[in-house]
């Protein structure tokens, strides 16, 4: 059974990864269609991924990655007073 915490946890994680990749996009100043058209998506997919509704595959992470032109390990990169919330979304 997964519990209000977890549920917690994995809203948190999916928010932050929508915060990088949000930060990333506007840098390379890519619309939200113009970054989904290049990885693949659709522009409504894309929207829920960033703005973590959307619980998005390594793959598709890594497709995102390809597109903006940015190592997959600076997208997942969580600080360290963050990843307790983290290490209890993977070990659950």
């Amino acid at each position: 059974m997964i519990t209000k915490a977890k549920q917690a946890d994995s809203r948190f994680l999916l928010k932050r990864i929508g915060k990088r990749l949000k930060f990333y996009r506007l840098s390379k100043g890519f619309t939200q269609e113009e970054l989904a058209e290049r990885a693949g998506f659709t522009r409504s997919y894309y929207t829920e991924i960033e703005t973590g509704k959307r619980n998005v595959s390594i793959v598709n992470l890594c497709r995102l990655s390809s597109a903006l032109n940015v190592p997959l390990g600076e997208l997942m990169d969580i600080p360290i007073d963050q990843e307790v919330a983290l290490t209890r979304v993977v070990n659950s």
